[in-house]
Order: C-alpha cells, then sequence, then structure tokens
C-alpha cells in the first residue's frame, strides 16, 4: 500500500500512516460503505534518569521537559536557565512525594497487621471464656443472660424495644470490612469525578436512602469503639449510672424500668428472685417498687397521686404590701318566714321574695350593694327551713359578718338556734336584726331575753353584740343596720390580695339547658379572670364569661365579688372551692385524681352506684323496707337538702332509698332507671322533656313535681308510712274446754266443748293450748249448738268446735278465743 492519500469516491481514508486494513461499514435501508483503517503503532518513550539531564543541561543543550511523563527531550529552540531550573526542581518534589507515599503505606500495612493480631489474640481469649462459663452456668441463667444481651446501662433507651445479641465476627470479616472501608475511602479521594460520571442524580441518592448510603466517619468511629468495648467488656466495664427514680402509690413493671433505664426482663427477674411472680403490664406497690430500685442501685424519690394538687399551694397573704381592702361579706340568717329576704329586699330596693314559690327561700342568693356612702357590700341570703341546714353552714363558712333576723312578734325559733351555732362554729361576728318591729304583738325585750338563753347579749342589756330594731316593709332602721355593718367591717380590717390566681367557694351550682354547667362562685381570693383554667371540686373547666348578681357580663371578678361562672365540664356540688391553675392538662389531672378518690371512697364505703349494686345490697337487708326514689332538681343546694331530708325519714323497719339525685331535667335515661328500680320520679322545680313523658306514660311511671320542700317532704313521709307493717291489736274474748273428742265419717274430728269464759265466736282467731303451752293457731272451721250452726255461744254453754285443716285435739285442752285489730303506723 502506498504512502499517498487515496480517495477514488467510494472509499474514505482516515490515515495513510502505518499498517493499514479495509472495513465496510453498514447503514440503514441496506446502505454500505468501505472504509479504509490504519493501525498506528504506539511510540514508546524511555524516561532518562536525572544525572543525563543533568549532564545536558550543564553542556546547554536544548531539552523539551514532560511533566507527566517525567521525559526530557532536546528541542529545536533552546530554554532559558531559570525555566531548566525550575522543571528539574519539580521533578524532585513529584519524586520525594512519591516515596514518601509509599513508605506511608507500609507502616499503615504493619501497624494494621499488628492491630490485628492483637484483636485475633483478644478475641481467642474471649471465646475461651465464652466456653467455661457456658459449661458452668445453668440453663435458665443462660437464657436469660442471651435476652439480655445488648448495649450498656448508658445506652438503653427508655422504652424497650427487642434486644438482639450482636454477631461475633470471624477475623475474615473484620479484615474484609477494613479493605471495603479503605478502598472506599480511597476511592472518594483518588477519583472526586465519580458522581459526575455517574449520570443523573435520583430521589433516592438526595435523601441518603437505599444500598448506597455510606456511613459518617464519626459514625464508624463510633461503631469501632463500639466493638473494642464489647471486646474489652470484662477488662474495663463502664461505671454504672445512678439516677433518681420516681415512685408513686402504684407503678407498672415496664415503668419501673423505663424510670431506672433498665431492662424489664432485668427488673422481672429481680421480682422472681424475691418471690414475686409478675409480668411487665402488671403494676405492683409503692413497697416493692422500692425495694427493686434500691436493688438496682438508683436513688428512690416517693412521690404520692396527691401530689398533683401541689400546684394549688397557698400564695403568701401576710404581705402588706400586697394585702388590699375588700369589701365584707355578709349573711342573712334566721328562722323560715321572720322577714330575711324581705329585709334584703328593702337593702337592695328589689321585690325577690315575689319571685319565690311558696314565699320561701330554697336557694342560696348572692349580690351586691352600693350603699349611699359608697361603701361596697355583698350580701348571702340564704333557706331558713330546717332542711336547709348544709346551705346554712356553707354561707357561715364564707361568710365574715352574719345578720340574725329575728321577728319580734315570734321570738326565737329552732332554725335561730341553729344560725347562732353556725355562726359560733365559723368565729363570725352577729348582728341581730329585730324585724316586725312593727307589728301587732311585737316585743322586741322579749327577743333580746330569749337570746341571753344562748349566750347572745347585745348593747341594749350592756354587750357586745350589735342589735338594731328594723321593718322590712316600711324600710324603718334600714340605715342604721347599713351604719352597723360599716362599723363591723371597719373592725374587723377585711383585705385580700388581688394579684393572685383567683380562689373562690361555689355557693350554688346548676345545669342551665342553654347555658350548661353554671356555678355561682363568692371569689375570695385574687382575681377571676375570662379565660382562666381552673379545677373546682371533681370538675374543671376555661371561664367562658362571667356574669354578675343583676346579669351583665364582666371582665373580672375581683375579692368578695359573687358571680355566674360558664365553662365547666360539669356540675360541681355546692361548697367546693375554685382554684385557677397554669393550664388545662394540670386541671384534667386534679380532677381525674379527686374523682377516683370520691369513686374509691364510695366503694369503701358500700354505696355502690350501679343498678345492680343498689338491688343486691337491697336484698341483703331483708328485714328493712326500702322505698327507692330518684330525684332531680334545678340546683345542686337543693338536690343536697332533700337528699339529706330523705335520709332523716324513715326507722329500723322502714328507709328512704336515694337510687340517683342530679342536678337538671327528667331525662329517657332517668326513666329507664326507674323503671328497672320500681321507683318513683320526683322533680323539684325541674320538668320532664318529651321523650322522658312519652316512655313514662308508656312504662306506667310516675313522675311528681314540686316547687316547695316541705309539701316533698310530707309526702314521701306518707309514701314511707304505707311501707310500715300494720300494728295488730288483739282483744281476747272467751276459753272454752274440750270435755270430749268425737271422730265423725267424713267430717273428722269434733271437740265437745264448755265455754269457761266470755263467748265463742266463729268469726274469731282461735289458739288451742296445751298444758298451757300454745300448739296451734288459727281459725274455727265450725261452731255448733246442738245440730245447729251458730255465730257465738255463750258462757257456761256447751258446744262442738272443729278447726280448719287441723285435727290434733286431745281432752283438757284448752281453746283461746280472741279477735286482732289492724292499727296503722306512720313516720314521726
Amino acid at each position: 500500500m502506498s504512502d499517498t492519500p487515496i480517495n477514488d469516491g467510494k472509499n474514505t481514508v482516515l490515515s495513510l500512516k502505518g499498517k493499514s486494513s479495509t472495513v465496510r461499514q453498514s447503514f440503514s435501508h441496506g446502505r454500505s460503505k468501505s472504509v479504509v483503517v490504519e493501525t498506528k503503532r504506539k511510540r514508546l518513550i524511555v524516561p532518562q534518569s536525572i544525572e543525563k539531564i543533568t549532564q545536558k543541561v550543564e553542556k546547554n543543550l536544548p531539552l523539551s521537559i514532560n511533566l507527566d511523563t517525567k521525559e526530557v527531550t532536546n528541542e529545536k529552540n533552546s530554554l532559558s536557565e531559570v525555566e531548566v531550573s525550575r522543571r528539574i526542581k519539580a521533578l524532585e518534589t513529584a519524586k520525594a512525594q512519591e516515596t514518601s507515599r509509599i513508605e506511608q503505606e507500609k507502616v499503615s500495612t504493619a501497624a494494621r497487621d499488628e492491630e490485628l493480631k492483637i484483636l485475633r489474640q483478644k478475641k481467642d481469649e474471649e471465646d475461651n471464656k465464652k466456653v467455661i462459663q457456658k459449661q458452668v452456668e445453668p440453663i435458665i441463667n443462660k437464657s436469660v443472660d442471651q435476652n439480655l444481651a445488648g448495649p450498656l446501662p448508658s445506652e438503653i433507651p427508655l422504652v424497650d424495644a427487642p434486644v438482639t445479641k450482636p454477631r461475633v465476627n470471624k477475623q475474615e470479616d473484620i479484615v474484609k470490612k477494613h479493605v471495603e472501608e479503605d478502598n472506599r475511602q480511597t476511592k472518594v479521594i483518588k477519583n472526586p469525578e465519580d458522581r459526575r460520571r455517574s449520570g443523573k442524580l435520583t430521589i433516592t441518592q438526595a435523601l441518603g436512602d437505599g444500598n448506597n448510603r455510606h456511613r459518617s466517619i464519626a459514625s464508624m468511629k463510633r461503631r469501632q469503639e463500639k466493638e473494642k468495648r464489647r471486646l474489652q467488656g470484662n477488662q474495663s466495664e463502664r461505671e454504672k449510672v445512678i439516677r433518681d427514680v420516681q415512685i408513686p402509690d402504684l407503678i407498672t413493671v415496664q415503668e419501673l424500668a423505663n424510670r431506672m433505664a433498665e431492662r424489664s426482663a432485668a427488673v422481672v427477674k429481680t421480682l422472681m428472685t424475691n418471690g414475686i411472680m409478675a409480668t411487665q403490664n402488671q403494676p405492683i406497690d409503692a413497697d416493692t417498687a422500692i425495694l427493686i430500685a434500691e436493688e438496682f442501685g438508683h436513688r428512690v424519690v416517693r412521690v404520692s397521686a396527691s401530689d398533683v394538687e401541689d400546684e394549688l399551694i397557698k400564695f403568701d397573704e401576710f404581705n402588706d404590701d400586697i394585702l388590699k381592702p375588700r369589701p365584707p361579706v355578709i349573711t342573712i340568717m334566721g328562722h323560715v318566714d321572720h322577714g330575711k329576704t324581705s329585709l334584703l329586699d328593702a337593702i337592695r330596693k328589689t321585690t325577690i321574695v315575689a319571685t319565690e314559690a311558696g314565699g320561701i327561700t330554697q336557694h342560696i342568693g348572692a349580690y351586691q350593694v352600693n350603699t349611699e356612702n359608697g361603701t361596697q357590700l355583698t350580701f348571702l341570703d340564704t333557706p331558713g327551713h330546717a332542711a336547709f341546714t348544709s346551705m346554712r353552714a356553707r354561707g357561715a363558712n364564707v361568710t365574715d359578718i352574719v345578720i340574725l333576723v329575728v321577728a319580734a312578734d315570734d321570738g326565737v325559733k329552732p332554725q335561730t338556734i341553729e344560725a347562732i351555732n353556725h355562726a359560733k362554729a365559723a368565729k363570725v361576728p352577729l348582728i341581730i336584726a329585730i324585724n316586725k318591729s312593727d307589728a301587732p304583738g311585737a316585743d322586741p325585750n322579749r327577743v333580746r331575753t330569749e337570746l341571753l338563753q344562748h349566750e347572745i347579749v347585745v348593747e341594749a342589756m350592756s354587750g357586745d353584740v350589735l342589735d338594731v330594731e328594723v321593718s322590712a316593709l316600711k324600710n324603718t332602721g334600714i340605715d342604721v343596720l347599713l351604719d352597723n355593718i360599716a362599723l363591723q367591717s371597719e373592725l374587723l380590717e377585711l383585705s385580700a390580695n388581688a394579684d393572685r390566681p383567683a380562689e373562690g367557694a361555689v355557693i350554688e351550682a346548676k345545669l342551665d339547658v342553654g347555658r350548661g354547667p353554671v356555678a355561682t362562685v363568692l371569689v375570695q381570693k385574687g382575681t377571676l379572670k375570662k379565660g382562666d383554667i381552673f379545677v373546682v371540686g371533681e370538675q374543671w373547666g376555661k371561664v367562658r364569661a362571667l356574669i354578675d348578681d343583676i346579669g351583665n357580663r364582666i371582665g373580672v371578678a375581683g375579692p368578695s365579688v359573687p358571680v355566674e361562672v360558664l365553662g365547666l365540664n360539669g356540675t360541681p356540688e355546692a361548697g367546693d372551692i375554685l382554684n385557677v391553675v397554669s393550664d388545662e392538662a394540670k386541671a384534667r389531672e386534679i380532677a381525674n385524681y379527686r374523682h377516683q378518690l370520691a369513686k374509691d371512697k364510695k366503694s369503701t364505703l358500700g354505696a355502690g352506684s350501679s343498678l345492680d349494686q343498689l338491688i343486691a345490697k337491697a336484698k341483703e337487708d331483708k328485714n328493712t323496707s326500702k322505698l327507692p326514689i330518684i330525684i332531680k332538681t334545678d340546683v345542686q343546694g337543693s338536690a343536697e337538702a332533700i337528699v339529706q331530708a330523705m335520709e332523716k325519714l324513715g326507722n329500723e323497719e322502714v328507709q328512704v332509698q336515694v337510687l340517683h339525685s342530679a342536678v337538671g331535667a327528667i331525662t329517657e335515661s332517668d326513666v329507664t332507671l326507674a323503671e328497672a328500680s320500681h321507683s318513683p320520679i320526683i322533680g323539684f322545680n325541674v320538668r320532664a322533656n318529651a321523650q322522658a313523658r312519652d316512655v313514662a306514660n308508656q312504662k306506667g311511671i310516675e313522675i311528681r313535681y314540686y316547687s316547695i320542700i316541705y309539701d316533698l317532704v310530707n309526702d314521701v313521709k306518707v309514701a314511707a308510712s304505707g311501707l310500715l307493717a300494720p300494728e295488730i291489736k288483739e282483744t281476747f274474748i272467751g276459753y272454752a274446754k274440750i270435755k270430749e273428742v268425737f271422730k265423725i265419717t267424713g267430717v273428722g274430728k269434733i271437740a265437745g266443748c264448755i265455754v269457761t269464759e266470755g263467748t265463742a265466736r266463729r268469726a274469731a282467731g282461735v289458739r288451742l293450748l296445751r298444758d298451757n303451752i300454745v300448739i296451734h293457731e288459727g281459725k274455727l272451721k265450725t261452731l255448733k249448738r246442738f245440730k245447729d250452726e251458730v255465730k257465738d255461744v255463750q258462757s257456761g254453754q256447751e258446744c262442738g268446735m272443729a278447726f280448719e285443716a287441723y285435727d290434733d285435739i286431745k281432752e283438757n285442752d284448752v281453746i283461746e278465743i280472741f279477735t286482732s285489730e289492724e292499727i296503722k303506723r306512720s313516720l314521726a
């Protein structure tokens, strides 16, 4: 083949240097073309030594230095000496770096071999120890130890997870692991453009997931350190972490293990060692938990479930810098119909008494009054009926001053004495208001004298108790009464801290159809604001609205201010204390604790709340008749008063049993309970809804409505009296003696008798006496005089007698003849 280019129109010459050959290149649609390809020989360049290069430099020969191949060649154009020196220095530096790298690789390989040798020796020792330990250790301990194998105590998570025993790698695996890590690191260092050459970046690669994910250097170091600690565990154990473990009254094994940062299996094993068989989900008492925690070497911090109420810590009320004057709280008390509400109407210039059922107060009312001189007063109006003892006591406990109203024409009565006792128990000052002083027959001095019997000495009789003669109808003496209240409040120096979370007492509570549970609260300390989270008794809530005594919505309520609070999750008990807390979780926790406490208390006393428990308890006491009732009232205080009144009714034979009492309208569930327990439903100032009325009519359940408490008490007393067994009164009317016994076929035995005393009557009851011992009691089947049936036989006459379903009669037996009368009984 010639060295000249060839181009015949059909062949394409790529190169004419070196050996060439022809190939046929195919294209689409059946086309093809011949192509001449030349094979070029590779040029081999032998590097020259530094000595030869130096000799050429000394002879000033032109050189060409290739830094990549370390080749030095002659050039047509000579270089300067500076350029030649620079290139030689670069060659020397490259050679020195290459030599240093080779030496470092040798040292690193030797160190790695030495480390692998040490690890191999330690592994062999560890394997020998494990073989000996497996031969000595019992089978049960070996299985437990295998379950407990895992990370050290300081690395245990607070929540137990499945623990697997790490696999012991063989020596080949360890060497392979190190080689792979070195190769990977070397690859990353030598090939920084691998990622760019690998193609497009996928989502898996960007998120770091998948099998191509690499561990960080810090992670590999931690893994290596962990492997060393495992292999050297018997030689250098880590120091155990001692923790403060909080132990409540009851705790599960799992929770105890979490608090100690120990494995639950280890805790179960320790319990079994101490003779307690328990799983990780079973609860244990505080004493057992303390014992286990001490065995693990932890410090015990004993806590109680009641610690949830630590949030309700009292603030410092004795700092004069934060205490501010507050209005006095005055409670009006006295006997029923002595004019308490009328007196309050005269002070407030209202007509509350006209709106009350029966003209008597049956709820606690809370009101604020601004006097003409600008003084603000808070009044509580309490019922005077005997059933409202708890209401009066509650009013006396939250008050600063008690106004005892006594009618001048009626004098001191039982509830007057009770109010005096409540005031003395609460240690609050008394002001005597002698009402109806203008009524016919009024004698204020008689009232003052009667009060002396109860250690109440008024100022008019040289005492220290203020007394005022007033007339609520004619509005006389009111100004003097208000002046005395202001004087008494100044002597008391009433003050409170208004800059703390609010605390108050529930005066009354009810369930409103449109507003839900509503509590009338008298704020005693702090300031209650809209949005505050509070807990009251077993209920909690967030203040949705505050309504004052005249129905206006207000934003805040300070000390001694009565308000209606909306936003409760349930109806609280009257008398409960309201406390504002920091957050909703704390309020819910405290309410749940109190609810559980009350539930446990009821269970302990045997007061079951379910219908099955009530029926079972009723069956146990068969000697006592029970009248079950269901009570629904408008407010909590009324329900409390009615339940207490029902408990006082009855005796050893009959008792009134309140199956259920609640606030609100009568619902379908109440009717269902009444049907199951065969009890009537009593509604006090409430009515049944439409569904409840329909179901009650279908089931025949009696629903009674009341608005006056003494009407309710009297009707229940009559109903309970109907359960009393009537009293049987016997009257002896005669005696007869059996002289001879005749046996008649088809009739039986007939006693031939003589009436020895009184009269023998056929309709009367008889007893058969033998040797003065009653052997039979019943009725006569026949009474004959000769052959005729007669109604009675007089004394001294003979007759024939036969007993119903009894014929064991003998001569000389005595027949006692009597009449009985049933007398109805009633509860006292």
